[in-house]
């Protein structure tokens, strides 16, 4: 088996974790509150990603703590928008709306550039939004307040992808995670002692979604991701990623009981439609080499 296939096998992987991800954070915050929950989830996979790779600490220097910071205040806007949505919404709905990070990401880079997305994009962006207003839309016109916090989960992951894909051009990219982990861990854990009573897991099903986090989605999720991006290409593993949601909404229907309708199976269809458009079709477009990275390079780089 070449080392291609057992990367894409190994993103398969990942991204059924993560979509099991949105099941654990449903399951756990029944009894624990969010910041204390995202607290246990990033410390434990801190702990258990620094000792597998405690050599990778080595690099660790102070301009490195300062992106790690940053990045990890990122990661804890991610875990707890994420977690406070999913009491007012269904994993499903969670799984599909958090794939809008690969529309923003292309999004905010056309901000920071001045200029309009690339027609793909602006396609994928079109489809997609058509997709969220038929899955999430009350007959009352208005958005669920937890549909909304997904959404700016995905905002602030595709922030912090982009600095990721800044910063580890200069540092090791194991390093950065296992850093960024620590840090969302005690930033949450700060925040639960202001606004939460702090407590551990009183139960197995809080316990098992806590692990279930903390080392299959968190530290295997992320190590995982940056080990097999070496060994594929990046039109490969966005096609991987968008395997993500798919298996948040078949587990929740299989474990949770969640309904799919018919209408949430021809929003989560038209938002899947619109990332894959928006993601293929921008390596499609050709690229000045001399004067500027290619787009493949360049997510290449925000994927890792």
């Amino acid at each position: 088996m070449s080392m291609r296939t057992k990367a894409t096998i190994l993103l398969v992987v990942v991204n059924f974790f993560w979509g099991l991800s949105y099941i654990f954070m449903k399951m756990g915050i029944a009894s624990i509150e969010p910041f204390n929950l995202v607290a246990l989830r990033c410390l434990i996979a801190f702990i258990i990603a620094a000792t597998f790779f405690y050599r990778s600490l080595r690099h660790v220097n102070m301009e490195l703590l300062f992106y790690s910071f940053l990045l990890g205040f990122l990661l804890l806007l991610v875990f707890s928008l994420v977690t406070v949505g999913l009491t007012m919404t269904d994993a499903s709905n969670a799984g599909f709306l958090l794939s809008m990070t690969v529309i923003f990401v292309p999004v905010i880079q056309s901000i920071l550039q001045r200029k309009l997305p690339i027609v793909p994009v602006r396609i994928g962006i079109i489809i997609t939004f058509v997709g969220i207003i038929i899955m999430t839309i009350t007959q009352s016109l208005s958005f669920n307040y937890g549909d909304i916090l997904c959404m700016l989960s995905a905002l602030a992951y595709a922030i912090q992808i982009l600095i990721i894909g800044r910063v580890t051009k200069d540092h090791e990219p194991i390093t950065v995670g296992i850093m960024q982990l620590g840090f969302a861990g005690i930033l949450a854990l700060v925040l639960s002692s202001f606004f939460e009573s702090p407590i551990l897991p009183q139960n197995t099903v809080a316990w098992m979604s806590i692990l279930g986090l903390a080392i299959l989605c968190s530290a295997f999720g992320f190590i995982s991701q940056a080990v097999a991006q070496k060994h594929t290409s990046p039109t490969q593993t966005s096609l991987m990623f968008s395997l993500e949601p798919l298996f948040a909404a078949g587990l929740a229907v299989i474990i949770l009981g969640e309904a799919f309708t018919i209408r949430d199976i021809i929003g989560a269809f038209l938002i899947i439609c619109g990332v894959i458009v928006a993601t293929f079709g921008s390596y499609r477009v050709p690229v000045k080499v001399k004067t500027e990275q290619t787009m493949e390079q360049k997510t290449e780089k925000i994927l890792l």
